[in-house]
């Protein structure tokens, strides 16, 4: 199975249509929203092109493709723009020998591990940092954000594929973190 990963969009329609570009050349099955899908929040500046009622529009064309789970800057409104449940505090993918555990990142994350199993997969986003690696015995993997990277970061997303997760620069598709998850 092969997936793309995208989080903290925060309604930059630039960003979007980025996005929605490299998953249809990307042979991916699913593209996983790890959340703040709509909205800037509170502490962001407005992201390049913010337009939230556009960026849920072009979302909305690949909704039966999405599967995505609700960010700190999400909200029932957003999701009443919405044709796909974003809604969710976490989602998980069993594979055939591990789960990915999908969430935000403000309720559970690296600080605050939900309960996994030895080889499961934390995905997150929220923190808008890059992260692929190996800590005890869970991988941990965040995308980075796609339109207000920090960490003097590049705007990222992901990809799972053969059991290798990538964190890839949106613009010059530079690999910025890999990591092999044994399954």
């Amino acid at each position: 199975m092969k997936l793309m990963f995208a989080s903290d969009i925060h309604g930059s329609l630039p960003a979007t249509e980025r996005v929605l570009e490299l998953f249809a050349k990307s042979g991916a099955q699913w593209l996983v929203i790890l959340g703040d899908v709509l909205n800037h929040g509170p502490r962001n500046a407005l992201p390049e092109g913010y337009a939230p009622a556009q960026v849920a529009d072009l979302l909305n064309a690949q909704a039966g493709r999405i599967i995505a789970v609700r960010g700190n800057c999400d909200s029932e409104v957003d999701q009443m723009l919405l044709c796909f449940p974003m809604t969710a505090p976490w989602q998980q993918i069993l594979m055939e020998n591990q789960r990915l555990f999908l969430t935000h990142g403000h309720l559970f994350g690296p600080e605050n591990l939900p309960a996994l199993n030895a080889g499961d997969v934390l995905v997150y986003g929220h923190t808008h940092l890059p992260v692929a690696e190996k800590r005890g015995e869970v991988y941990h993997f965040n995308p980075g954000s796609v339109s207000i990277p920090k960490g003097g970061f590049k705007a990222s997303y992901g990809i799972l594929d053969d059991n290798v997760l990538r964190v890839i620069a949106l613009n010059d598709q530079s690999i910025i973190a890999q990591m092999t998850i044994n399954p």
